[in-house]
């Protein structure tokens, strides 16, 4: 339902071969992104990532969704309500963008991370969220300035580059140049419309004389 509710997918394809011998299967990240092998049987049987971090995996892996029943670690956006479960002992994979670093954390040891970077982690650790800017800004437009604050013990996957923000990066390339950026660009238009008030303004006082 949740899924359902975010746009996401509801549904997932099952591949098994019935044959002889063995089959190949080519499966790519849907964007430009590192592909994680994670086995689970290393991290308890049981591991929390982002929605959307799961790709695909071999054996006893189970994929549910969680809803963070603690209202100071719920994040305005779908990020902030959905989170994967991925549990059993099979080898499950998982998308990272940018650079990505594993942090197995001690006991009572903190790591303090954006919150949109955290692409999984084990069970164990222990998840805070917290703002940086007023709630009312984040509420009402503002953007997601969201750190977490991560407590051990446990292990942590960190990627450099998510989704939303290389998405937001390319946007911004592609965009038309604003003010502060290229002023340039308005004194050309602005020129350009003078020069157009001019022939016109001419051509007016020619055709009356």
């Amino acid at each position: 339902m949740w899924q359902w509710l975010f746009g996401k997918s509801v549904a997932s394809i099952f591949l098994l071969n019935s044959g002889s011998s063995d089959g190949f299967v080519g499966i790519a990240a849907p964007f430009l992104a590192r592909i994680l092998p994670i086995d689970l049987a290393m991290f308890g049987g049981e591991l929390l990532c982002q929605p959307d971090a799961f790709l695909c995996s071999i054996n006893d892996v189970k994929v549910t969704n969680t809803v963070d029943q603690r209202a100071h670690n719920v994040v305005v956006g779908a990020e902030g309500f959905l989170r994967q479960k991925l549990s059993g002992q099979g080898v499950a994979f998982i998308v990272a963008g940018g650079s990505v670093v594993q942090k197995n954390l001690e006991v009572g040891e903190v790591l303090t991370v954006d919150v949109s970077c955290v692409v999984a982690l084990s069970a164990t650790v222990n998840v805070q969220v917290k703002y940086d800017v007023p709630m009312r800004r984040v509420i009402f437009g503002g953007e997601n300035q969201a750190t977490a604050v991560l407590t051990g013990p446990g292990i942590v996957f960190i990627q450099s580059l998510p989704f939303r923000r290389f998405s937001r990066r390319i946007a911004r390339a592609v965009t038309s140049p604003n003010m502060r950026e290229n002023p340039k660009f308005f004194i050309q238009i602005a020129i350009f419309f003078f020069l157009a008030y001019v022939l016109i303004l001419s051509s007016l006082i020619l055709t009356d004389v």
